[in-house]
């Protein structure tokens, strides 16, 4: 009994630090370190604070107005409730309202570094949940002023927990997204061994954060000199596609067994040309030398060319364009959110609304 005590409590802590460096909204954060200590925040959970999250930054990347906000509303938090703030916490506060922060490529005014932690599927009631994959990457702190393709999207999340829920579905195959953003998926993608991840955007700044991004996760780049960044197993390629100017011809290079796209279905404008550029890339099948392999039953497990694609719908209209769009140009858009459903990697982001989120496999009429 005590022990399972001790598990709990230290789970707690585990997802409040992962929160922190999450970048989890202050009131997320504030939650579950009342959570953690019981109801309040206690001096134990205060000292965890400022040893395990804040004391972490060891390389500057934290950003000084998110952090400061967070010691802020925990002070604030504690001294309305009357109990006792530590002296440390004070100090810390102190420091960061007078010290001005060092601006750098990663703690930019307009970004904050935030770190994705991906818990494993299963645990036992001996051994805690443990982190299986961590996404570093630099994400706009406002996406209320057009910075959308730096921001970190539920799909994205959702599409990168279904990854890695059905690994062997993505291991060994060449992957082409659409709309990458932040790279969140190509990192999940890389993880379970994707034979070639292909990453693109149409917006020139997101695609240097993104590749940006891929570097800070130690991944191989593609240059368009073809020169590799670094070795790697798995490379990882950022490419600029406009969905308006691609041609046939631009995608001729690439054969991709998977196409994945997350909250790509935006806007009713962009809706033709994201359905010509599904057909294209869908239609890019070819002759695969397949090995006589034992059936698996795993209905995702397939030779043709097929689209996964996380959305958000905000729009009715605007969804239903897409699936009349993709309907006239013979494209079969099946949900399989609930036959499909993922694990939940993430239960310490308290602002990543999971049922929101809708997963739909797209595939050529036969």
């Amino acid at each position: 009994m005590a022990s399972a005590a001790a598990q709990d409590a230290a789970e707690q802590l585990l997802h409040l630090k992962l929160a922190f460096l999450a970048g989890e909204p202050p009131t997320c954060v504030l939650a579950l370190a009342r959570k953690a200590g019981g109801g309040s925040v206690t001096p134990h959970v205060q000292s965890f604070l400022l040893e395990s999250c804040i004391g972490t930054d060891v390389e500057g990347r934290q950003n000084c107005t998110y952090t400061t906000t967070i010691l802020k509303r925990i002070i604030s938090e504690v001294e309305l409730s009357s109990d006792v703030v530590i002296d440390e916490l004070y100090e810390e506060f102190a420091q960061r309202m007078l010290s001005k922060a060092k601006d750098s490529v990663l703690n930019r005014a307009d970004h904050i570094y935030k770190e994705i932690s991906f818990l494993s599927s299963t645990h036992d009631d001996i051994s805690p949940r443990l982190v299986s994959v961590v996404a570093r990457l630099s994400c706009s702190s406002n996406m209320l002023e057009g910075d959308t393709g730096c921001s970190l999207w539920p799909s994205s999340l959702f599409l990168s927990e279904f990854i890695l829920s059905y690994p062997k579905v993505f291991a060994q195959k060449s992957c082409f997204e659409l709309g990458s953003g932040v790279g969140l998926v190509g990192v999940c993608l890389n993880y379970v061994g994707a034979s070639k991840v292909i990453l693109t955007d149409g917006d020139a700044s997101t695609l240097t954060n993104m590749k940006e991004n891929m570097e800070l996760n130690n991944l191989c780049i593609e240059r368009e000199d073809s020169k590799p960044l670094k070795e790697s197993t798995n490379k990882v390629e950022c490419k600029y596609l406009s969905w308006e100017e691609v041609s046939e011809s631009d995608l001729w290079g690439y054969q991709p067994d998977i196409v994945l796209g997350a909250d790509i279905i935006y806007d009713p404008v962009c809706v033709p040309h994201l359905v010509r550029v599904l057909l294209m890339l869908l239609r890019r099948q070819h002759i695969r030398e397949v090995e006589t392999k034992e059936k698996t039953g795993d209905e995702f497990i397939t030779e043709a060319t097929v689209a996964y694609i996380a959305t958000v719908v905000r729009n009715v209209d605007t969804f239903d364009c897409f699936a009349k769009a993709a309907a006239d140009a013979k494209l079969s858009v099946v949900n399989i959110t609930s036959s499909a459903a993922p694990s939940n990697f993430l239960p310490y982001m308290l602002s990543y609304d999971r049922s929101s989120v809708q997963l739909l496999k797209v595939t050529l009429l036969s």
